[in-house]
């Protein structure tokens, strides 16, 4: 079975990738729809750049940003909220969509109830910063996996006994600067996606979409990026990722069905 992709849908002026291209409303929603027609399976929208470089959004202005796109989605089961701002998560809960993914890894346990009552499933993201964006921070490949089994140990029993079913989670170790600074970290982890996959047993969701370990390994900008993302998106398909989050659903999507009939 190929790996489900999340369409990437930026909505931000500041996104190292694409910010400023899908800010105005029409944009956005036009992107989101052409992202669907090219197949991707779950729209990931985020309305608050994570980069270390990126401004605060307050959650009123990202809920704002969201708002048209949401609306103008008629499948809300095909909508993630990328987000990590409890109040825009707890609007996003009102609004039917069918995931949320935050990059802190819902550490805040006064969201438990809400999000036990609901449907949502959950991107369970790992991030060496702890709270909030992305950071610079130094860490080791040989001690990588130790820290990923230390934080999803804690979260995901945090959330199980809050009564968030396990069918319900999915698990991101995080890529780039959410790992380290350092990209043989995040080949470590690229190379090891059995590793979770066997600890856990739950779903595994990888994000190198035009991220800086990528960059800095083929030596290009980020409008260039595109072949080596798509390396490094291929081979966590054949490492098991089970959802891949991606700008480009197109090349995915057509490398994926080469890559499934060789399979065959």
């Amino acid at each position: 079975m190929p790996p489900r992709i999340f369409g990437i849908v930026n909505i931000t002026a500041d996104s190292f990738s694409d910010g400023g291209n899908y800010l105005a409303p029409e944009s956005a929603i036009s992107h989101a729809r052409k992202l669907l027609a090219d197949g991707a399976d779950v729209l990931d929208l985020g309305a608050a750049a994570s980069n270390p470089d990126a401004q605060t959004v307050p959650w009123a202005e990202e809920i704002k940003r969201l708002s048209p796109v949401v609306e103008a989605i008629t499948d809300r089961t095909k909508l993630s909220i990328d987000t990590f701002s409890i109040s825009t998560q707890r609007w996003a809960l009102t609004q039917g969509v069918g995931w949320l993914n935050d990059i802190q890894g819902f550490p805040d346990p006064s969201l438990y109830g809400e999000l036990a009552a609901s449907k949502a499933r959950l991107v369970v993201m790992h991030n060496v910063a702890v709270r909030g964006r992305a950071g610079r921070i130094a860490t080791d490949p040989d001690t990588i996996f130790g820290r990923l089994f230390h934080f999803f140990d804690d979260r995901l029993n945090a959330l199980e006994a809050a009564g968030i079913k396990r069918d319900r989670l999915v698990i991101d170790p995080g890529m780039g600067f959410f790992l380290g600074t350092n990209p043989e970290v995040s080949l470590t982890v690229l190379r090891g996606i059995a590793k979770l996959k066997h600890r856990y047993s739950l779903p595994v969701l990888i994000s190198v979409s035009r991220k800086s370990f990528v960059r800095k390994l083929a030596n290009v900008e980020t409008g260039g990026s595109g072949p080596a993302t798509l390396a490094a998106e291929l081979f966590a398909a054949s490492q098991g990722a089970d959802f891949i989050r991606t700008h480009d659903v197109t090349a995915l999507k057509h490398a994926l069905a080469v890559w499934r009939a060789l399979q065959a």
